[in-house]
């Protein structure tokens, strides 16, 4: 009798994003710095919306896609804030960006096809694209100001690669690929079948003018996925919404293995969703700028070599002078100052820290006052 388990899920360790923060929560007295989830609530207008859509008994099951309105809001808010024309029949609401993501790659992808992920990367994209089977392809970023080199990608570039991730503004990094490298990119991709998936949640946290998305290429707009998320901008993480768009053709087989995999996101939640749409997100990024700049400074004072993030809400700070691996370096300050971030190398890039400035003012404040008595330890 043969009992073996699918060898691709065999092959594919639990996130290690999630195993230090469940360490650094289980040590006493441990300051976190950890998880990139805002420390803002939800809008109340959004969370009324959704009360009153259970009070008018919006409990059945939804449209596979999402809720007609839903769809048309998302496509106006696209087409108004971000210049990118996708009708509600090239958009598809999903369990947020992380089923976008799966739905994308399993859709996209056969065995053995490969995807190129400019690393440090959310460790996400590997693991998915090894449950789908394909090949990871790791671009990295840190010799060239986390930029995507265009030589770097073209040496990288098979007959076998399928696609191409990109996520900007990045996540550990902060930073936003500049229109010099997506132009490098679009040139190097144009004529070829490759698909570029845009990961661009935290598109609506920049704190620089000028952003650029590769999802602006429309002569490749057959071949490009962008992936978006109401978690980062409206604090809606336990919501689990998002939403994929792609060119018609595509997104109808996403739409396939979307409908085995969930059915639909849950009806009451959409109305929420169209409220957040029109919800003002400039004083959360005005929190976050004020944060960004804290953290830079105090850690650039103590000597520690950062790129100054230009979106998202993290720093990805280069250790490397001190001579540890990043896990070694993250559990020594966990241990001795009781203060936690990511190992770098749970991105894919060893010898940074990644730390988040999702949290208040006084936890950072106490956080950074740790690490500054750590590194003045070592």
């Amino acid at each position: 009798m043969d009992l073996r388990l699918n060898d691709a899920v065999m092959n594919v360790e639990l996130s290690g994003i999630r195993r230090f923060t469940y360490l650094v929560r289980d040590t006493p007295g441990a300051c976190a710095l950890t998880i990139g989830e805002p420390d803002q609530n939800t809008p109340g207008p959004i969370k009324e919306a959704a009360k009153a859509a259970l009070d008018n008994n919006n409990t059945h099951y939804p449209p596979g896609n999402g809720f007609p309105y839903l769809l048309q809001a998302i496509s106006r808010f696209e087409a108004e804030h971000h210049g990118l024309h996708y009708g509600p029949d090239e958009i598809m609401v999903t369990v947020g960006a992380t089923e976008a993501v799966f739905v994308t790659l399993s859709t996209l992808l056969n065995p053995g096809d490969e995807v190129i992920i400019p690393t440090p990367a959310f460790g996400l994209y590997e693991a998915i694209v090894r449950l789908c089977r394909g090949v990871p392809v790791f671009l990295p970023t840190e010799d060239s100001g986390f930029q995507i080199d265009s030589g770097a990608l073209a040496a990288s570039l098979t007959p076998r690669t399928k696609a191409v991730i990109l996520t900007s503004p990045n996540n550990p990094t902060g930073c936003i690929y500049s229109k010099e490298t997506l132009d490098a990119i679009h040139d190097l991709l144009k004529d070829r079948p490759v698909f570029v998936v845009c990961d661009d949640v935290y598109r609506t946290l920049t704190y620089v003018d000028g952003y650029h998305s590769f999802a602006e290429y429309q002569d490749m707009r057959d071949r490009i996925v962008v992936v978006q998320s109401f978690s980062k901008p409206y604090a809606m993480t336990g919501w689990r919404v998002g939403y994929v768009m792609a060119d018609a053709a595509v997104k109808s087989r996403l739409e396939v293995f979307h409908q085995y995999a969930v059915t639909s996101v849950p009806a009451f939640i959409q109305p929420a969703c169209v409220k957040a749409l029109q919800t003002d997100t400039t004083p959360m990024l005005e929190i976050f700028r004020k944060r960004r700049d804290y953290v830079y400074h105090r850690l650039t004072d103590m000597g520690l070599s950062i790129q100054e993030p230009q979106g998202a809400f993290y720093v990805f700070v280069d250790v490397r002078k001190y001579g540890m691996d990043s896990i070694t370096f993250c559990e020594r300050m966990l241990k001795e100052s009781l203060v936690g971030v990511i190992p770098g190398i749970y991105f894919g890039t060893e010898g940074y820290m990644r730390l988040s400035y999702c949290y208040s003012d006084e936890d950072l404040k106490e956080g950074l006052d740790r690490i500054e008595r750590f590194i003045k330890s070592l």
